[in-house]
């Protein structure tokens, strides 16, 4: 018997949802209902749904109606793709109505919010799941499987470099997640991956933070002070933005055009704002350093203005280093499957032994989104696919992942170190 979804928020993130319970995992999967604050952006949705995917259209709610949802539609799970500050309100109703839960990350942006998280699968016994796709790429797998067979020995320390460039850096900075209220900056939004990816290889989770951070390419004050400042807003029809390399039109794209251009009129929400402009409290300039559990000890660099998109990490042990390099597509989120979002375009991973000759370790080159993780995650979920054992993350999972990026958040402010132990009550 198929299992049946409802998906909450269907902005650009949702579209790798559905589009996979619709197209190759129908069999065992279906749709049943869509919510949103916005209704143009759900009716466009439907025609995504009816048109392009050959499926139903499916029985729209508004936010402020998502309890009669839960009510009218009875969906064994329900999928969160909506802004990052409302996670936590959907994932603990739909718990509390009986639904599980599929969370896009993070699971949600502060400790108060995650704490009501963890009380809420306590109470109720539902299940939710973070959908840490870039564990499953084929690179990212190699590195934990060959720590596991010890081929550095006992791992002591990491260092991760994370590059965003000024295609897919920038974005961040023209849409809600520029607003750290919304997101929790880059520290929670987007190095949520880079962090569960080191707890996912060492197995361990974070123990102290320090870190810091700030704006320093972005907004309107370095705009000022490098002489590049442009007075406009936003970009789209705007005749000043027409030859500036961070603008986007997003009357040129039909999906962008669908999902923002065509909504806006109903809630206001501006999709391509100066990256240059007022109204950023989020940082692009980050560097973090992380203790764990097992004495291991992680240095972190996250920046959004690199001139190529991906990552190098190196982790050292008592018998020896690992290094890869990733180098990634880049994209600007439009919520299409047309190029896949942060596939691997070239794979470098490197054993160093403590004694004996270094080697290339090949690696199985993957398909599509996030290195090829996509796929296989979504394999998992809605197919029949047997579960990777430790892959598929949980609430605890969620929930790790985020506190270091929170403790960083408090480290920038405070410019002390952090305990993550006295954020939540794990």
């Amino acid at each position: 018997m198929a299992k049946t979804y409802a998906i909450v928020g269907t902005g650009g993130r949702a579209r790798m949802f559905y589009e996979a319970i619709l197209g190759p995992h129908r069999e065992h999967s279906r749709l049943v209902a869509l919510c949103d604050t916005n209704q143009v952006r759900m009716d466009y949705t439907n025609r995504v749904i009816s048109g392009e995917l050959k499926g139903q259209a499916v029985p729209t709610y508004k936010a402020s109606d998502f309890a009669t949802m839960l009510a009218d539609t009875r969906p064994d799970t329900v999928i969160v793709t909506s802004i990052d500050r409302t996670h936590h309100k959907y994932i603990i109703a739909a718990m509390e109505a009986g639904c599980d839960v599929i969370t896009e990350k993070p699971m949600t942006t502060d400790p108060e919010k995650c704490q009501a998280i963890l009380d809420a699968v306590e109470r109720t016994g539902k299940s939710v799941r973070v959908t840490f796709n870039y564990r499953y790429a084929p690179h990212n797998s190699a590195l934990r499987e060959l720590i596991a067979q010890g081929a550095i020995g006992t791992p002591t320390s990491v260092h991760f470099e994370w590059l965003l460039d000024t295609r897919h850096g920038a974005d961040y900075f023209r849409r809600w997640h520029r607003d750290k209220r919304n997101s929790g900056g880059l520290m929670v939004h987007k190095s949520t991956h880079h962090f569960d990816l080191v707890n996912f290889w060492l197995g361990s989770q974070p123990d102290t933070v320090f870190a810091m951070g700030d704006l320093k390419f972005y907004g309107r004050a370095n705009a000022e002070e490098r002489g590049v400042f442009t007075p406009y807003t936003r970009t789209t029809g705007v005749d000043a933005a027409r030859d500036d390399k961070f603008a986007i039109d997003l009357t040129a794209n039909p999906v962008q055009k669908g999902l923002y251009w065509d909504a806006e009129k109903e809630d206001g929400y501006q999709r391509d704002q100066n990256v240059f402009g007022d109204g950023i409290s989020i940082e692009d300039t980050m560097n973090v350093m992380v203790r764990y559990r097992n004495k291991a000890v992680m240095t972190y660099s996250l920046y959004a203005y690199a001139p190529w998109e991906g990552f190098n990490v190196a982790i050292n042990g008592t018998g020896g280093r690992l290094e890869l390099m990733v180098r990634e597509t880049s994209y600007i989120n439009a919520g299409s499957t047309s190029t896949a979002e942060g596939a691997a375009k070239g794979v470098d991973l490197y054993h160093f032994p403590l004694h004996g000759e270094s080697r290339v370790v090949h690696v199985p080159a993957g398909e599509g989104g996030h290195g090829g993780g996509d796929k296989i995650m979504l394999e998992e979920i809605f197919g029949n696919a047997t579960p990777k054992p430790g892959y598929g993350a949980n609430h605890r999972d969620g929930a790790l992942s985020i506190l270091t990026g929170i403790a960083a958040n408090q480290s920038f402010a405070t410019g002390l170190p952090v305990d993550v132990r006295t954020l939540v009550k794990l």
